[in-house]
This record gives structure tokens, C-alpha cells and sequence, in this order.
């Protein structure tokens, strides 16, 4: 008994395998001289004891089985979830879209209650309501030296408004559909607005540009078939970048 459990325990992992099978010595001998005869592995003596060939070096030093490895194996290493800083709850109806002041002071925030809310970033503070939409608000858009503001609505139109006070500036009107995107160029002096018929995939779907000073038209792109969701200038405001529910973004020339 004394040579046997010197076996088992110089034969390191090979003994416990032997051990959980509660194998005869006199077995274990004549696998072993098996091996030795046919220049064996010991994975063809593992399979032949009816163990698993597919044992990872995890699994063979961990606690669990190797088909319900221990909880510690499964535990995420991604960072801790976070938890909100405050909860702005102004709103009456979905948020479809926010956005930042440039100084970071402020955020805007438009609804599918028909309104834009400005309220400090700082603290979650109500700064006033902009009332100028008829229907849901899907995009907001600060200008560059934070002074106004572009709204998008379903209303068909994209309205600009003083971001000091909610005071009303002008009506963008040339869309014939919900107005999807709003984006500023990087001067402040233009913006860009997409458009289309959400129900249907088609009407409008257009993105225009028009002057930010006075909402004067400026030019059409035609080339989606379906509604522009959402658009960008380059950094430069010499291109800008457009997406579609048709799956495409295209990128054209802003001027």
C-alpha cells in the first residue's frame, strides 16, 4: 500500500485521473506496459480509461468540471458599471435627441413632446422651454459659438433660436418631410438638414444646405433614395457626410 501511493503521488496529474477511476494497480500496470509496447500516448491512455481527451490547463486546475467551470472563469473584467450623475426629467414624452453647449455649460433636448429644453450641465437645472415646434423635435444642434441653436422637427421644418433665451430667430421651410438631422458648419455660417418620410422610405429624402445668418437656401443633394437619418460636416466645412436609412453613407462637397 505504500509503494501504490508513492505511484499516485509522483505520477502528479496522471495519479488523480487513475485515482478518480478507482482503477485495479494491477490494471494501471498493464496499461502502462500497453503503452510502452505500442509506443502509446497518454491521451490514448486518458480515452482508453474514459476520460475526456479536451481538457484545458484551466480546467484541469480549477474546482468546477470542465463543462461548469467555476463561477471565478465566467466573471467579466470590464469596469464597473456606473451610476447616473442626476436625471433631467422635463420632458413629457420621448427624448429624441441632446446635445452639448460648446463651453459644456448647458445641454439641449428635444422631444417627441413637440419641445427643446436647455437646462445646466453643472446640475440638472431647468434653463427654459422652447415651444416654436408643432410636432415630436428629433434633432438639436448648438452652433459653434454657442449662441443659437437648430432644432429638427417633425413639422417639416428646422427652426433656429436664440440659446440665451429660447427667443425665436428664423423658420428653415423648404423640407417636405420630418426633418431627421440637424449640424452646423464648423464656421457657424451654414447648416445642413436631412430629411424623408419615415412611414413610407421615400418623400423628401434630402439633405440641404442653407445660409445659418437668414435661412436662405443654399443647395439640394438628391442623391439617397430613402430618408437622410443624420449628417456631419468635416472638420475643415469643405465636405460633409450623410446617412440613410437606405444603408449608405455618401459624403459630398459642401460648397
Amino acid at each position: 500500500m505504500a509503494h501504490q501511493h508513492s505511484f499516485s503521488r509522483d505520477a502528479g496529474p496522471l495519479g488523480l485521473l487513475i485515482g478518480e477511476q478507482r482503477m485495479s494497480r494491477r490494471a494501471i500496470l498493464r496499461k502502462l506496459a500497453g503503452l510502452t509496447l505500442a509506443g502509446g500516448s497518454i491521451t490514448s491512455f486518458i480515452t482508453s480509461c474514459g476520460l475526456p481527451t479536451n481538457l484545458s490547463p484551466a480546467s484541469q486546475t480549477s474546482t468546477g468540471s470542465p463543462t461548469n467551470p467555476p463561477s471565478v472563469l465566467r466573471t467579466s473584467t470590464s469596469s464597473s458599471l456606473r451610476t447616473a450623475l442626476y436625471t433631467y426629467r422635463g420632458h413629457s414624452a420621448g427624448v429624441m435627441g441632446v446635445a452639448w453647449s460648446p463651453d459644456g455649460k448647458r445641454i439641449a433636448s428635444g422631444s417627441n413632446d413637440g419641445t427643446v429644453q436647455v437646462w445646466d450641465a453643472a446640475n440638472g437645472g431647468h434653463v427654459y422651454t422652447y415651444h416654436g415646434h408643432a410636432d415630436d423635435v428629433n434633432a438639436v444642434a448648438w452652433s459653434p459659438d454657442g449662441k443659437r441653436i437648430a432644432s429638427g422637427s417633425d413639422d417639416d421644418t428646422v427652426q433656429v433660436w436664440d440659446a440665451a433665451n429660447g427667443g425665436h430667430v428664423y423658420t428653415y421651410r423648404r423640407h417636405a418631410d420630418a426633418v431627421w438631422g440637424v449640424a452646423w458648419s464648423p464656421d457657424g455660417k451654414r447648416i445642413v438638414s436631412g430629411s424623408g418620410n419615415i412611414d413610407t422610405g421615400r418623400g423628401d429624402t434630402t439633405a440641404q444646405v442653407w445660409d445659418a445668418a437668414n435661412g436662405g437656401h443654399v443647395l439640394i443633394y438628391l442623391g439617397y433614395s430613402e430618408p437622410v437619418w443624420t449628417v456631419a460636416w468635416s472638420p475643415d466645412g469643405t465636405l460633409i457626410a450623410s446617412g440613410s436609412v437606405d444603408k449608405t453613407v455618401q459624403v459630398w462637397r459642401a460648397q
